[in-house]
């Protein structure tokens, strides 16, 4: 049995915003239960140098979403990076679902073998659309996931390797 694109990345991205999603509402609870300004978590980062609980949303909002443009010819949904609350960031994630939930199940049809060319800086990569896959877009997909989790973990919310998982049916 083969997998499609398809099939190996949108259940993949949607089932990691609702982790997302789950994380924002533990949070959101632990914030009002313990008396701690939402605000706290939603700006909260692991190191100076690194994105913010919310830039790590929008990353990972970006990072699906360009998967998508990069591999296909459907027009990408631009958000402005503006989240500051919970609420936003809960609208962000729906936005982005809505959009992967909406693709036409063929519109990765052949990807595999279309030509990505990333840069980074003066560097840059070629890869075949399997490759880009599997070897950038979702390493870096959850790559933001496990660090939005560790920033919400570090800042004193109760969660550990089974909230990331989330549910396995």
């Amino acid at each position: 049995m083969s997998l499609s694109m398809h099939e190996i990345s949108i259940p993949a991205f949607i089932r990691g915003f609702a982790v997302l999603s789950s994380l924002i509402e533990k949070a959101e609870a632990y914030a009002a239960e313990k008396k701690i300004d939402p605000t706290v978590f939603v700006n909260a980062r692991l190191a100076p140098d690194m994105l913010p609980f919310a830039g790590q949303i929008q990353r990972a909002s970006d990072t699906a979403k360009a998967t998508i443009g990069r591999l296909t010819t459907v027009e990408i949904p631009k958000f402005a990076d503006e989240e500051k609350t919970f609420a936003e960031l809960r609208e962000r994630i729906a936005k982005t679902v809505a959009f992967l939930e909406g693709l036409d199940l063929s519109a990765l049809d052949g990807s595999e073998t279309k030509e990505v060319t990333l840069s980074a800086g003066p560097r840059k990569v070629t890869l075949d659309g399997a490759g880009y896959m599997l070897k950038f877009a979702l390493p870096n997909f959850y790559f933001h996931v496990t660090t939005a989790q560790n920033i919400l973990r570090h800042n004193g919310l109760p969660v550990g390797k089974l909230d990331y998982l989330g549910p396995l049916g």
